[in-house]
């Protein structure tokens, strides 16, 4: 839920413009705003398609939008654009993730902008950086595919996506650094800059170990379910209570004090597994013993000997089942804000930060994520509009309703 902030956060008094939708462009401005930026996120009439998306989309809206304002305008009119202009004017960043010529057919292309505002950092979310693909439509599954990570996924034969908006995720967090250096370079020179973040170079840079692996051993990269690991024991066990868990040992450390903690004495003993390469190399066999072995033990009972050991663990665990995490609770991973849309609008539901703290606090909610042109008369009037023009500006979906910024 929106909360009081007693300091000012990093960006604090930085202004940014974001024209964008679905996930790459709002991480962006997510990441500038949850550090303090005044964010305010262009709608069209009918909001962000994204207010409306069912299934795995169903949740873009309200994650990747909060501590943001919302301004609905229409941009097909010379009021609408007129009023985005006057917007620019103050502010210090503008986002952008729409496919190229889009925003030069509104007339706030990067070269016209830039030269009316020399300050203004432009950053720009694409499917591809200049070269041949970049007037190719992109997608995070596209560049998944091409880009080499469903191929390290999925089995041999079976490509498979990553189970997460991994590039455009990242990619809003490379448009989000670049805007750092540029505000940084920025106060050497006056100057802004144009930035631009990619879904396919992106997902290059996730899979470039892959590539330095070929390079180093001669040898392609094996699906990650077919590879050869790296550690003697990395992989998933089935439990005694029918459940699953992911244990590594990954040093010849690590394995004295498994085979002590499980009093394994006869593999310890065994000189074949006395290094990680050679476990490594046992691991047709050695696996299915230690499947077998500890199979016995509840997922629960195996969690507990590692955690006292000092091992590494992990339970397979859902996306939801990690609201009631106990950590993500105690630590104050997530936090509660408001519901801007569908049948659950205006209910108080978890969230989760990113991932850091600045002087061991977690960055706050400032604002719950807006309803459609929530922010309209505010804005409008801050620009020297009159209560007849911002209603002419606005729309009946809109709302002159107060920030929930304290």
């Amino acid at each position: 839920m929106a909360n009081t902030v007693n300091r000012p956060l990093p960006y604090t008094g930085v202004r940014v413009i974001e024209f964008s939708h679905m996930v790459m462009g709002p991480t962006c401005g997510l990441v500038l705003g949850d550090l303090g930026a005044e964010v305010i996120k262009i709608e069209p009439p009918e909001g962000d398609q994204t207010r409306r998306l069912l299934g795995s989309g169903a949740g873009f809206y309200p994650l990747f939008n909060r501590n943001k304002k919302s301004i609905a305008l229409d941009l097909k009119t010379d009021a609408g654009r007129e009023a985005v202009l006057r917007l620019i004017a103050t502010a210090d960043v503008l986002i952008e993730n729409f496919k190229t010529g889009t925003m030069e057919k509104l007339g706030l292309g990067e070269a016209e902008l830039r030269r009316r505002y020399p300050r203004l950092i432009y950053v720009s979310h694409k499917g591809f950086l200049p070269g041949p693909y970049a007037d190719r439509t992109a997608l995070d599954e596209v560049v998944q595919m091409m880009g080499g990570l469903a191929y390290m996924t999925g089995r041999p034969g079976d490509p498979l996506r990553a189970g997460s908006s991994v590039n455009d995720i990242m990619g809003g967090l490379f448009g989000a650094i670049g805007v750092m250096s540029a505000l940084a370079e920025r106060e050497k020179t006056g100057v802004g800059k144009a930035i631009q973040s990619s879904l396919f170079e992106n997902n290059i840079f996730l899979v470039a170990q892959h590539m330095m692996q070929y390079l180093v051993t001669g040898k392609p990269a094996d699906p990650m379910p077919a590879r050869i690991s790296a550690w003697g024991i990395y992989d998933i066990f089935p439990t005694q209570d029918g459940d699953q868990i992911f244990l590594g040992v990954v040093s010849d450390t690590q394995w004295e004090i498994f085979c002590k903690t499980f009093q394994l004495d006869d593999l310890w003993a065994d000189t074949r597994l006395s290094t990680n390469n050679g476990r490594v190399t046992s691991r047709d066999w050695l696996i299915p013993h230690l499947r077998e072995r500890l199979g016995v033990l509840s997922a629960a009972e195996l969690a507990q000997r590692f955690e006292r050991a000092g091992l590494p663990f992990a339970p397979i665990t859902a996306p939801h089942e990690l609201l009631e995490d106990p950590h993500l609770i105690a630590s104050g991973g997530l936090v509660r804000m408001r519901l801007p849309d569908g049948e659950r609008a205006g209910q108080l539901v978890p969230t989760a930060l990113l991932p850091l703290t600045l002087n061991s606090e977690r960055l706050p909610i400032r604002m719950d994520p807006p309803t459609l042109g929530q922010h309209n008369q505010e804005l409008l009037q801050e620009m020297g509009y009159s209560a007849s023009e911002i209603q002419q500006l606005s729309f009946p979906t809109t709302s002159s309703g107060k920030t929930r910024e304290h």
